[in-house]
């Protein structure tokens, strides 16, 4: 049996693990368009789900979706709810495409890349001459010696092996066929990821004061089998938010100090996060990604100090503003409103009519309707948006191995054999890629039997 042959024969064998489906499903299963085309529909249907906001409210689609005019001409909200757009990563149609790619990557692993392994592992010595013409590359010395061969093969790293005096088989870079299987393995790691993180994972959002203490509650988007009730056993503290400005007056940066918490009130974790900074507890994890004014608190006169809440005011689009109405009698007949900007310190104040009548800062004084109104401060509030992913831990594995296997299918599997008849020497050669690097090696091996007498 020939080379050739004992490869076909390998294929035909490992064909039969695919044996419990249909013979007709894996040949279309295996073909790398089938693969191209649903790792297209993958590519396009994660992109739809990156530009169109996910986990969001009706209202809110049918705010930034309206059906006149349509976007594009036909993108609406009801479109995106009735297809799932809004949920995208956890529709059945996507969830399907990521199965299929898996089963097509898992169906070409057993048919294709496996026997490549198993046949790459194999090897046959050739006896003859005549096998030597076959092969990619051979030559034929008047002299040489299989033993200087067989030392220059070892100092290039081959693996040797030798039977008897005068027959030789050599290799290298066996892990280029390993490679590409651990590529498949990784992708289809990064796709069971995917499907676990969508379907047990969950999104929420809470705007929380300085100093205020809370559990997460406001989950706006979560899978079929996500589980809330890892959250009830622990809160969380926000110790302190606070804003830095560039010198010009714009946000540079801004932090909260946070502690979490057990069922005792005892702190089992603390850390300052910021935007791309983190806190990460038990797989859920808390970001930085808004800011607010909760409340401004106020004295009159040398009365106690008042906490009033702030609200976000309606600009029309013009920026963010907050403000409140301050009562300066006790009946509530009158009062003045405080409207601000930022947490820099600076606060407007207008009479009833809408008129401005000061503007101060933090620590500052005002006289009001008959009373001294002393801003004492205002305190900010943190936006979070708060994630779990549990299938973070299995997508980053998966990274980790396809960045391996594929470096590990860079390496080429080079094959030389050698027969050695009387005085005479025949060397032949193959390998799966780079060929003409190995064409120069296998030259400089030439070059370097020859000019060494024969032992």
């Amino acid at each position: 049996m020939t080379l050739k042959n004992s490869v076909s024969t390998e294929s035909n064998w490992w064909s039969v693990p695919g044996g419990f489906l249909p013979r007709e499903v894996l040949p279309v299963l295996t073909d790398l368009r089938l693969a191209i085309t649903l790792l297209l529909i993958i590519a396009i249907f994660s992109v739809s789900g990156t530009v169109i906001e996910q986990g969001q409210s009706p209202a809110f689609y049918q705010a930034n979706y309206p059906e006149h005019p349509a976007l594009f001409g036909f993108l609406t909200w009801k479109i995106i709810q009735i297809v799932g757009l809004d949920h995208v990563y956890r529709t059945w149609w996507f969830l399907a495409s990521l199965i299929l790619f898996g089963t097509s990557l898992t169906a070409c692993t057993f048919t294709r890349q496996l026997p490549a392994l198993k046949t790459a592992r194999r090897w046959k010595y050739y006896e003859e001459p005549r096998k030597f013409q076959k092969l990619a590359l051979s030559a034929e010395l008047d002299h040489g010696s299989l033993e200087n061969l067989s030392k220059i093969l070892q100092n290039r790293h081959y693996q040797i092996f030798q039977e008897q005096d005068h027959i030789l088989y050599a290799r290298k870079g066996i892990m280029g066929r390993l490679g590409p299987i651990i590529v498949h393995v990784a992708i289809v790691m990064i796709l069971l990821g995917g499907i676990w993180g969508a379907m047990t994972g969950f999104i929420a959002q809470e705007m929380i004061s300085s100093g205020e203490t809370f559990q997460v509650k406001n989950i706006i988007d979560a899978g079929p089998w996500a589980n809330p009730e890892i959250l009830k056993d622990w809160s969380v503290r926000v110790n302190r938010f606070w804003i830095d400005y560039t010198p010009t007056g714009g946000i540079d940066q801004f932090y909260s100090d946070m502690s979490v918490l057990n069922k005792q009130g005892q702190e089992v974790d603390h850390k300052k996060i910021f935007v791309n900074q983190p806190l990460r507890y038990r797989g859920v994890t808390f970001y930085q990604t808004d800011w607010g004014i909760s409340a401004v608190r106020i004295q009159f006169n040398n009365s106690p100090v008042f906490q009033l809440p702030m609200a976000l005011l309606d600009t029309k689009g013009r920026g963010r503003i907050w403000g409140t109405w301050i009562p300066t009698k006790p009946d509530l007949s009158q009062g003045v409103s405080v409207i601000t900007k930022d947490l820099q310190g600076m606060v407007l104040i207008y009479d009833s009519t809408g008129k401005l009548i000061n503007t101060v800062r933090t620590g500052m004084s005002a006289k009001v309707n008959g009373v001294n109104l002393k801003i004492i401060d205002l305190v900010g509030s943190t936006g979070l948006q708060i994630k779990s992913d549990p299938g973070i831990p299995l997508v980053y594995a998966g990274f980790a191995i396809l960045m391996l296997g594929a470096t590990m299918s860079y390496f080429s599997h080079s094959q030389i054999w050698a027969l050695q008849t009387g005085h005479r020497l025949y060397i032949g050669g193959k390998t799966n890629r780079a060929q003409l690097a190995f064409e120069q090696e296998v030259l400089q091996i030439l070059d370097h039997l020859s000019s060494q007498p024969r032992t």
